[in-house]
């Protein structure tokens, strides 16, 4: 078993030194862009082999003797998934961007930073330990900003890092309240102290503290409401970096929430505050994205409302499906920015062809035949079993896959093969739901019933205001005006950025006529 760990353990860290010495090896000297990439994309696809040789020892090791945590590092099931997701996508990602950016200036610069993302996002995932987990969190937001910041003459970049900036110092002041309490109350800042702590004695007054002030960090890094806006407005970096945002950075709240289950578990007042905020997130910014033309800008949207869901499936103690969540959201994610070309050319013509006209009994009829069709498949499948409320929710969720376009003239035919086509894509969905249970992930799952309830009680609000739209989108000019405006949100939380920690967001070699507008904004934000 020795011998076992041993080769986890260095299967795991060997990422994040083929990782540290391709960004050391880019900042020495000056490279030609060509060599630059070969040599990382070398270092990058070792680096991916040996994430995925540990993935298959942690698969395939006894559940009755799992690998030993030492005091500061801890290969877990589902942190060597995570591990082998990012370097994947993060390999990926790579390629694309020595394609992307050919004949840019400051190639080197960006592989160091890029390079010293995905090292940081291997140490967190690695954390057994609050120091550990908090310096880790840090790195990737200072290797970030410069991949943010890519382009320095565009200001709305730069007011979108600043942002960010400020949000993870709060977030970093948070995870030390929530490091000190647990430690003090426990005795040792290991992890899996904390969890044998939490078994044998509970969750005391000072952890269920410590369990808010971990919620709080992880809703203000994983650009939850109400501090979303940099997400949004950091479309101006460059594609790759968006993709890589997108789909391996700010998952990292979902991770962390994961790993934290057992003190999730033993506090009922952070599961309720991720409930409000996830819910409230998930709503607003799908309301949003319906008003939003940019394709990248709805992506980014998109995202937004897909965090506040799995924050709302963690809080509900469906780990499993949240782990799941996760690793579908991020390759949809990588996957949709990277080809956000044919996306364009796919959204113009829906444009051109006019919006759709739905039948109004499929809108009312579709949560019913949803329903219907998940708790069929998920009755006969063999990979899991959840609360029935969550048949719910999926029913809701998946509700608009079935709406059918409003009969014109012989569409009859047409219609039935959209609602079979629907069907089909709601049992798929379900099965890959229920079978992915299977999967070896070490997470377990403690349902929360009346936070399901709730859940399920916002999700049917929604609902109701989608085919209230559908069905009445003149009656509801004001809201189209608000939602568009993101409710106005952001402008808020930009005023007091802006206020708290005032800072230059304007190029001083800008053209005069830039730094007239961009200043004149920032006056109004800080107003």
């Amino acid at each position: 078993m020795d011998t076992l760990n041993s080769l986890m353990l260095a299967g795991a860290l060997a990422p994040v030194a083929l990782l540290t010495l391709a960004a050391l090896a880019s900042l020495a000297g000056s490279p030609p862009a060509a060599r630059l990439w070969r040599r990382f994309g070398l270092l990058s696809w070792s680096a991916l082999g040996c994430v995925l040789a540990t993935l298959v020892l942690t698969a395939t090791s006894s559940a009755a003797s799992p690998a030993q945590p030492s005091a500061w590092i801890s290969v877990s099931p589902f942190g060597a998934w995570m591990a082998a997701l990012v370097q994947l996508l993060g390999t990926v990602i790579g390629v694309f961007s020595s394609r992307y950016l050919q004949g840019e200036q400051g190639q080197a610069r960006y592989v160091a930073a890029f390079a010293g993302v995905l090292v940081s996002v291997h140490v967190l995932l690695l954390a057994n330990h609050w120091l550990a987990l908090i310096a880790a969190w840090a790195m990737i937001g200072a290797a970030l900003r410069h991949l943010l910041c890519f382009y320095v003459d565009r200001p709305f970049a730069l007011l979108a890092a600043h942002k960010k900036r400020l949000a993870d110092r709060l977030a970093d002041a948070l995870l030390v309240c929530a490091a000190a309490l647990a430690w003090r109350e426990v005795g040792s800042g290991t992890l899996s102290d904390l969890w044998q702590h939490l078994a044998q004695v509970g969750a005391t007054l000072p952890l269920q503290l410590s369990a808010v002030c971990l919620v709080l960090a992880v809703i203000l890094r994983t650009a939850l409401f109400p501090a979303h806006g940099w997400l949004i407005q950091v479309m101006e970096a460059p594609t790759p970096v968006s993709a890589l945002l997108h789909a391996g950075v700010v998952n990292l709240g979902g991770y962390v929430l994961i790993r934290f289950a057992p003190l999730l578990d033993a506090a009922s007042a952070a599961r309720w505050l991720l409930v409000a905020f996830g819910l409230a997130t998930a709503l607003l910014a799908g309301l949003v994205m319906l008003t939003r033309v940019s394709v990248k800008v709805q992506l980014a949207w998109s995202t937004v409302a897909q965090m506040g869901f799995m924050a709302l499936e963690c809080a509900m103690g469906l780990y499993t499906l949240a782990a799941l969540h996760l690793i579908g959201h991020s390759l949809y994610k990588a996957h949709a920015f990277l080809s956000a070309s044919s996306v364009v050319q796919h959204s113009k013509l829906q444009m051109m062809r006019g919006g759709a006209v739905y039948a109004p009994a499929s809108l009312l009829m579709a949560p019913a035949a949803a329903l219907a069709c998940v708790a069929l498949i998920q009755s006969f499948a063999t990979g899991a079993t959840w609360p029935g409320w969550w048949n719910g929710v999926l029913a809701l969720a998946w509700a608009p896959l079935l709406w059918l376009p409003a009969a014109r003239g012989g569409d009859a035919r047409r219609a039935w093969s959209g609602a079979a086509t629907g069907l089909a894509l709601v049992a798929g969905l379900t099965l890959a739901a229920s079978l992915g249970h299977g999967l070896p992930f070490g997470v377990k799952d403690a349902p929360d019933h009346m936070a399901g309830i709730a859940s399920l009680c916002g999700m049917a609000a929604m609902y109701l205001f989608l085919i209230t739209l559908q069905l009445r989108p003149q009656g509801l000019a004001a809201w189209r005006r608000w939602s568009y405006a993101g409710f106005y949100i952001d402008e808020f939380y930009t005023r007091l950025t802006l206020r708290l920690w005032p800072t230059r967001w304007t190029p001083a070699d800008a053209p005069p006529q830039r730094q007239t507008m961009v200043g004149a904004i920032a006056q109004t934000a800080a107003k």
